[in-house]
């Protein structure tokens, strides 16, 4: 009984983890949307300085940038808490 008591607090204080790795993931995507919204100019000036690049691609580069990040924190910190939330309310 200990032992599955033991597990059970494991599991929530990972579910506990996971979701503060969701709400972080989630705040720094909206950081870089208000930055690239407000300050899209200076970051064009720089990427078009170093790199050559033309405001098209660097719109392209950071929109899917943006999508990769959103996909891999809904997918490595949304879904294993979701399933950890399902296993511990099925074991009580």
């Amino acid at each position: 009984m200990t032992e599955s008591k033991n597990v059970n607090e494991l599991f929530d204080a990972l579910a506990k983890v996971l979701l503060r790795c969701f709400a972080l993931g989630y705040s720094f995507l909206l950081l870089w949307f208000v930055v690239y919204v407000f300050a899209g100019d200076v970051i064009y000036g720089i990427a078009g300085t170093l790199f050559g690049l033309a405001l098209h691609e660097v719109d392209v580069i950071n929109y899917c940038a943006m999508a990769v990040v959103k996909v891999a924190v809904v997918l490595f910190f949304l879904f294993p808490y979701i399933a950890i939330r399902l296993v511990l309310r099925r074991s009580t």
